[in-house]
């Protein structure tokens, strides 16, 4: 697919078979994982999953890989590729045999933490205690060091709701994320019949944000947090409305946020939206005194112009961390709770007391 987009300008790739691309690496853990739990004989399908109504077209494949190309990417159906051997327009299977293996988490970063130091951003919130659990075990086999979870959140946003939440114990915790592109949010955007492109923004409330600074203390709805800003490319000829409707009623995405939707020509979305930003803000408001009337906020925010970029340059100063650790012959999982700070900067200690502290 890249190497015919080097040469043409513009690409048909058929809109009508269905199916889930999947990692080679995730088939091959897979199939480690059943031969060495002695899971029963049998057949078993795997790919990776999707929502109901989200399995993709080749058409939504090749504009993911296409997407930061000039290539513009058209749908056709299977009647403009004849073949011999007809395709299947729907090769979805069914995963039901393979969810009931208790395969929960990647076994990535455990299996290099049996014989490397290791800095992951594993960024499931609700199963980093499990996911830290597995690379505490394997690391400390090996004898290494593995730093997990790493990155601005969680990672730097974790460390300022922990400091937050410990200096004023009194008081609410708030996140926000953006202004910043949803890769999520755009692709689902993407699935839409009749969309070649889209960039979804995730923007905070101003308003929302001025009550919490403001040290109210609101308690807000999802809706009442952010909204979101939506910019799609529609094919000639779509029914731009039927476009809209289905993106803002779209569960779990955008029906339960104040959505708005701008129709935008290919040349100006890759040329006014063609990069990563992001950011957000975390924000403790809390009280002290004998009546709480001394009113406090803490605030930490970001803006990034690339979130992959600022993602690996937090990993990298964890890195030098999992190094430090390991020449003390410390070994088994850390979280970004367990790192001290001045681990993370190339300066020594010395140097660091001297100039910042």
């Amino acid at each position: 697919m890249q190497n015919l987009a080097t040469r043409f300008p513009e690409l048909t790739v058929v809109n009508d078979q269905h199916g889930r691309p999947t990692w080679t690496r995730t088939l091959a853990e897979f199939m480690v994982y059943l031969v060495n739990e002695k899971a029963d004989f049998g057949f078993y399908h795997l790919t990776n999953d999707a929502a109901p109504g989200e399995d993709v077209t080749w058409f939504d494949f090749a504009k993911e890989i296409l997407k930061d190309t000039d290539v513009l990417v058209k749908p056709v159906d299977s009647s403009k590729f004849p073949a011999k051997a007809k395709r299947p327009f729907n090769s979805t299977m069914s995963l039901e045999k393979a969810k009931a293996i208790p395969v929960i988490i990647p076994i990535s970063t455990p299996e290099f933490a049996k014989e490397f130091n290791v800095v992951d951003s594993f960024d499931t919130h609700a199963k980093i205690p499990e996911h830290f659990a597995a690379v505490d075990a394997a690391a400390k086999k090996g004898g290494n060091v593995g730093i997990i979870a790493v990155g601005w959140d969680p990672g730097l946003f974790s460390l300022n709701r922990l400091f937050g939440e410990s200096v004023l114990e009194n008081g609410s915790s708030y996140t926000f994320w953006g202004k910043g592109v949803s890769q999520g949010h755009s692709d689902a955007i993407r699935r839409i019949e009749g969309v070649v492109d889209a960039r979804q923004y995730t923007v905070p409330i101003e308003s929302a944000l001025k009550r919490v600074r403001a040290g109210k203390n609101p308690k807000l709805s999802t809706r009442e947090k952010h909204l979101r800003e939506c910019y799609v490319v529609a094919q000639d000829g779509a029914d731009k409305a039927r476009i809209e409707r289905e993106i803002k009623t779209m569960p779990n995405y955008f029906a339960d946020y104040d959505t708005s939707v701008h129709f935008i020509d290919l040349a100006t979305l890759k040329k006014e939206h063609g990069g990563i930003p992001h950011g957000g803000f975390v924000l403790r408001s809390g009280a002290t005194g004998e009546r709480g009337e001394n009113k406090h906020l803490i605030e930490f925010s970001l803006k990034l112009d690339s979130n992959p970029e600022f993602t690996a340059s937090v990993l990298v100063a964890y890195a030098r961390a999992a190094y430090r650790l390991a020449k003390r012959g410390e070994s088994g999982a850390f979280s970004v709770f367990d790192i001290a700070p001045a681990l993370l900067s190339p300066k020594s200690a010395d140097e660091l007391r001297r100039e910042i502290l």
